[in-house]
């Protein structure tokens, strides 16, 4: 694909890129990540996902990551595995300041990969700021891709402990923030949280604003997924944490509510799939609600390419998205979609697209009334379904590596302007300690 192409196309959505001439023809890039697949979080899917796309977009992509160690390839990924080791992973247990050890660990890992093979820019996720240490540095520029901040997805007991903690992950990854060379964001209205969160521009020439796209695998298996047809149980599937943002408290409640109408013959039978739970994250629900549910901890990408197939409806009560990768495997998969109005990615797609129904609040009353006449009535599934089918694919690999691409660029030539600023003692940059 020739560079001129990505820079046109992506000019349009960015304003004013920098000419593509003014960098190496390849780009030479590292991506940070706490995990890769088998790990089953939306962060590890999507960054494996990006370093794929920038790949096939024309750039030469090294995974760092932090759940292994030693060297190995992706097809045309080379995976780097940097735990901390020693006195970091010592430090990595301490409050606040076990923030820092994982930074540290990458700089390290990049700087060494970066003396045999010079990077031109480095991406890494928001989350806990992995990039922070090269952000800091300024040696190589870092992009911030944002997914959901710490201050939105911590959900802990108020302890002395844990409020410091709270307070060091949110700073860090502030600073890590205004330090990069560029930001990206999922959706506008993410980019405006993050904005005003962190203190940083709103979507603009420095902070794009970049969807994700879905493996090939999932595309082609979603397409071909025939919806299921009325076997007697209407099969719900839930794929996610135990965590309030992501509404799992709410649909624990609304599944009880829905199992004592089903005991009493006022709704058909249903069953609740649930993946990524365990029996101790229901273990406080009645009997009756309990025999409504089937749990996974783990499955592997066949099985929940099975499940999502076997489902007639996805329930996602998440009260807040940084994009909300299952909405966008629930649509592949022509399966209507159960949401949370109070999340604007759920109104964004699922909402404006038609492709399922938002509950008003993300209460167990409310979930539970947004579910009923889909388990009621067949017809309202169907016609769900094919609205939900209609609204997929908007998100290529193709466009999430130009744009990325696009990115990038930019972030290079406003690094460089800075570099010179700095250099004429107007912008002295920062550093963390090795």
């Amino acid at each position: 694909m020739e560079l001129t192409h990505i820079h046109r196309s992506s000019e349009t959505m960015y304003g004013n890129l920098i000419d593509p001439e003014q960098v190496s023809p390849q780009l030479q890039v590292g991506l940070l990540t706490w995990a890769l697949p088998p790990e089953k979080s939306g962060l590890s899917r999507a960054a494996l996902e990006i370093a794929h796309a920038a790949a096939e977009a024309g750039a030469n992509v090294r995974v760092f990551t932090l759940d292994r160690s030693g060297r190995d390839r992706d097809g045309v990924l080379e995976i780097i595995g940097c735990a901390p080791r020693g006195a970091l992973a010592t430090v990595r247990r301490t409050a606040a300041l076990g923030h820092l050890a994982a930074p540290l660990a990458f700089r390290a890992a990049v700087m060494a990969e970066h003396r045999k093979r010079c990077f031109d820019v480095i991406e890494a996720t928001n989350w806990y700021a992995p990039g922070a240490a090269i952000a800091a540095r300024r040696t190589i520029p870092l992009v911030t891709r944002n997914s959901t901040p710490a201050a939105i997805t911590l959900s802990q007991e108020p302890t002395l402990r844990n409020r410091v903690d709270r307070a060091g992950a949110i700073l860090i990854e502030r600073l890590s923030a205004q330090w990069s060379a560029g930001l990206i964001s999922n959706t506008t209205a993410h980019g405006d949280t993050i904005a005003d969160l962190y203190r940083v521009p709103h979507p603009g020439p420095h902070h794009a604003v970049i969807g994700l796209s879905l493996p090939q695998v999932i595309t082609e298996r979603g397409q071909n997924a025939a919806y299921p047809g009325d076997g007697g149980t209407v099969e719900l599937l839930f794929v996610g944490r135990n965590e309030p943002r992501k509404g799992f408290d709410a649909l624990l409640e609304a599944t009880t509510i829905l199992a004592i109408e089903h005991a009493t013959g006022r709704l058909p039978a249903f069953r609740l799939t649930l993946v990524g739970a365990q029996e101790e994250d229901v273990a406080a629900l009645p009997a009756h609600a309990r025999e409504r549910l089937r749990l996974f901890h783990r499955v592997d990408e066949t099985r929940l390419h099975d499940l999502f197939a076997a489902a007639h409806v996805v329930v996602a009560p998440s009260r807040y998205e940084s994009f909300g990768l299952v909405y966008q495997e629930a649509m592949m998969f022509g399966r209507p979609v159960v949401a949370c109005a109070e999340d604007a990615s759920a109104r964004l797609f699922v909402g404006d697209s038609g492709a399922g129904i938002l509950a008003t609040t993300c209460t167990g009353a409310d979930v539970a009334a947004t579910l009923r006449p889909l388990i009621e009535d067949p017809a309202l599934r169907i016609r769900y379904a094919a609205a939900s089918r209609a609204a997929s694919g908007q998100f290529t690999r193709r466009t999430l590596g130009e744009q990325t691409l696009a990115a990038y660029r930019s972030a290079i030539a406003s690094n460089g302007r800075s570099k010179r600023a700095s250099s004429s003692g107007r912008a002295p940059s920062a550093d963390i300690a090795a």
